[in-house]
């Protein structure tokens, strides 16, 4: 009895424990998400850092390279989504005049059907204002995530240099004989395969998308081809979010027999790369479960906002990492097993 009720009492402050974590982690989330993308960013780029340090280039010199890399792309994306940000408002008046026209037909064509439409809903329900700032937005979330690019490279910068130093500190702090290497390299190495491949599969649904939308002649067709590659980081939701607005676009700019077109290029597209291509590349490599992957999705979004969306995966495997380094909690890390 002594023993249940002991273990009853370590689960519920386990319990609390996370509770309060969690509750810190979501106050935390302005500061937290720049430090975690440059953490993943750096992760990333360290084979790249060590293939340069190989050759015998300098470290030093290796990193500056990688941020002017950096630089150099953040530049090109921010110029491509600021000019096409300030097309799309000049052309919004435009769709919303363009939607409010296709939306009287639509209530006209169901009135000659014998279904009574009170103008009142249509209204409240279609209100064309509100459809265009909706694909508005889309394109601001784009360039808020530039907001803290500064921040970031620095924060990858001093990562990148501290990195060859790293090992030696954690044999000083740990001893010689920590497991710290060996935990950090299976989570550096199931990260780094992760992301390179989830980043050949986004670059070809992008590519793909803005190719097919293009042949349509659906406006901003590269655009939405950005949105494509940069949402499908996003597990089972992201390539619906990325279809939405592309689809109204063609709906409002070439009527609904190529929005259903435009619809079924997104459902073509994610077929092919989501069910064929990624199972093919990824394997097994992930050792998430389907509900685990899905639930990560809204447990990091719903605490870290988009950004903790697109880095809901790579977060889940560092606490199942974590979680299997002790046999207390083994159990947990199991249960999360594909």
């Amino acid at each position: 009895m002594a023993s249940e009720n002991h273990l009853a009492e370590n689960l519920l402050v386990s319990a609390a424990a996370a509770v309060v974590v969690i509750a810190g982690i979501k106050l935390a989330a302005a500061m937290l998400v720049p430090f975690l993308l440059a953490v993943f960013i750096a992760v990333l780029s360290a084979p790249l850092l060590h293939w340069l340090t190989n050759h015998r280039v300098p470290q030093v010199l290796a990193v500056l390279l990688l941020v002017l890399g950096f630089l150099l792309l953040g530049t090109v994306l921010a110029s491509f989504v600021g000019t096409t940000l300030n097309a799309f408002y000049r052309d919004m008046p435009l769709y919303e005049q363009k939607l409010q026209a296709l939306t009287a037909h639509g209530v006209t064509w169901l009135r000659s059907m014998g279904v009574e439409v009170a103008d009142n809903v249509i209204r409240e329900y279609v209100n064309p204002g509100v459809v265009m700032k909706t694909v508005a937005s889309v394109f601001n979330g784009l360039g808020g995530v530039l907001t803290n690019t500064f921040l970031i490279l620095f924060t990858v910068v001093f990562i990148l240099l501290e990195a060859s130093g790293f090992p030696q500190k954690v044999k000083r702090a740990f001893g010689e004989d920590t497991q710290a290497f060996e935990h950090f390299g299976r989570f550096s190495r199931s990260v780094q395969q992760y992301l390179m491949i989830k980043t050949l599969v986004s670059l070809g649904t992008g590519v793909s998308v803005a190719l097919v939308l293009a042949l349509i002649g659906v406006d901003y067709w590269a655009l939405w081809g950005l949105v494509a590659f940069l949402l499908n980081y996003i597990p089972n939701i992201g390539s619906i979010i990325a279809a939405v607005p592309a689809v109204l676009i063609a709906l409002i700019q070439l009527g609904p027999g190529v929005a259903l077109m435009t619809a079924g290029v997104y459902v073509a597209v994610n077929m092919i790369f989501g069910n064929v291509v990624e199972p093919r590349l990824m394997g097994r490599s992930l050792g998430l479960s389907t509900l685990v992957v899905f639930l990560s999705l809204v447990f990091w979004g719903w605490i870290l906002g988009p950004v903790g969306m697109l880095l809901s995966i790579p977060l889940t495997m560092v606490v199942k990492i974590a979680l299997e380094t002790r046999p207390q909690t083994r159990w947990i890390a199991t249960l999360l097993d594909h």
